[in-house]
């Protein structure tokens, strides 16, 4: 039986525990809402010093979400732990009444002692439960969906149910920044509580030559009393507005039944969808009702395919000398491959004399890297490339170099009523983001030659 004294001990302790985190996520939003419109209000870029701060806060907000959801594990289990000792407790009392006609607590039944109700939801599966059974006709709305902020629908509970609250569905974002390649590569900007996008001014920078260089600044070198002449740099306006990509999920009374399969498979399948359709649009998206992708943008370089139909290593060379230099030691910087590829980056050797060396690095061999190399960077699969010897099924990107805005966590609200004849539930999801590459167009060097850029991809 547990410790009604300790459980108490530990009660007190994980509420402090977690009104800690709470206060610590205020302080960092707080500061990446400073930042943001700092940046949004100069009508400027951030410095590195200021990205690489939001970059840290980004990273602690995420550790200190994950944190608070283990603290709430942790307190449901502590509250579970002290309702058992509690009822115990008072059942001990009970039988002592009983035993002492004289004593006044005999008159109690212990048939009425029941442990206190949790003030919030122990899972999030636990939650997606209460939400279907207040919706039901004739349902029993559970007291713990009204203590959440957004609450009941606006017109009707029964048609639109209670909405899901928001801090059960920040894992969903959570894990497709986790499980996203691209995702977790890119420069992500937050936006503000009444924000549904940014504008922001990028340097008009398309070549490298004097008097081009950061949009117009020219520099001179003088002689004492020289005359300075004045220069007047470029910009153009970079704007990004939410665009919304959703996803409804039908969930049968038989799964709904199971908090603990509904949560996992939710938590599952969930992220990856909504994670595929961002990566997607980063890559190849048009720019019309999504983000604009690196293959769409006018930054992208197209380079002449040396073999059709495959990739040859003089293609690899070719790609890498029209990347940006300063891109290739980003940390965003990656080569991304369709796997109709692979077989060809296999063959790959760089002939001195009658033998080769491999150019291609496969995951934990020569390189003891846990991913394959090409260059020194790495190589990922992805599927939203195009197939073998068609334009895009190899591309060379600093991902660095995209900027990409969402509206926080996922929305979530539920309906018993789409399918109500199959004995389904009806959980909508939506994800409000936007996003395009930071380069509007490829980079002429400062002595000539070929442009560069930070997107590189094969042609046809």
């Amino acid at each position: 039986m547990p410790d009604l004294k300790q459980s108490r001990q530990d009660a007190v302790e994980i509420d402090r525990k977690i009104s800690v985190n709470a206060q610590r996520g205020v302080e960092i939003d707080r500061e990446l809402s400073t930042l943001t419109d700092t940046v949004t209000a100069e009508k400027r870029q951030m410095s590195d010093e200021e990205r690489a701060r939001f970059t840290a806060l980004r990273a602690e907000k995420a550790t200190n979400a994950e944190f608070r959801t283990a603290l709430l594990e942790q307190k449901a289990d502590i509250t579970a732990r002290l309702q058992e000792a509690e009822a115990e407790n008072e059942r001990e009392r009970v039988a002592a009444a009983q035993a002492d006609p004289d004593d006044g607590a005999a008159t109690r039944s212990a048939a009425v002692l029941k442990p206190k109700k949790s003030e919030g939801f122990s899972s999030f599966g636990e939650r997606l439960q209460a939400v279907r059974l207040a919706a039901l006709p004739g349902g029993r709305i559970d007291p713990r969906l009204l203590n959440i902020a957004p609450g009941m629908n606006e017109s009707n509970p029964s048609d639109g149910g209670f909405l899901v609250a928001q801090d059960q569905v920040t894992t969903i974002r959570q894990r497709m920044y986790e499980q996203g390649q691209i995702l977790s590569r890119v420069f992500n900007l937050p936006l503000g509580a009444n924000s549904n996008g940014v504008k922001l001014m990028a340097i008009d920078e398309t070549s490298r030559a004097d008097g081009s260089r950061y949009g117009g600044i020219t520099s001179y070198w003088l002689d004492e009393g020289g005359t300075k002449t004045a220069s007047k740099p470029k910009f153009r306006p970079m704007e990004l507005n939410l665009k919304k990509v959703a996803a409804l999920v039908r969930v049968t009374d038989e799964l709904l039944a199971d908090s603990v399969a509904l949560e996992a498979w939710i938590n599952r399948f969930l992220p990856l969808e909504l994670k595929f359709k961002a990566e997607d649009a980063i890559v190849s998206g048009t720019g019309a009702g999504m983000p604009l992708g690196f293959l769409n943008s006018g930054a992208a370089i197209a380079v002449a395919r040396t073999t059709p139909g495959t990739v040859v290593y003089e293609d690899i060379v070719n790609m890498w000398s029209r990347f940006w230099a300063p891109s290739r030691m980003a940390p965003g910087a990656a080569w991304f491959v369709d796997q109709s590829v692979e077989p060809a980056l296999f063959s790959m050797s760089l002939q001195i004399g009658a033998g080769g060396i491999p150019v291609y690095l496969p995951a934990n061999g020569i390189s003891q890297k846990p991913f394959s190399t090409l260059f020194g960077l790495p190589v990922i699969p992805a599927e939203y490339l195009s197939t073998m010897g068609t334009k895009g099924d190899i591309m060379l990107a600093d991902l660095s170099q995209y900027t990409f805005i969402d509206k926080g966590d996922v929305q979530a609200a539920s309906s018993i009523h789409v399918y109500f004849v199959t004995d389904e539930t009806a959980f909508r999801f939506v994800y409000r983001c936007d996003g395009q590459p930071e380069w509007s167009a490829p980079l002429t060097p400062k002595n000539g030659g070929p442009t560069l850029s930070p997107i590189v991809v094969l042609a046809t």
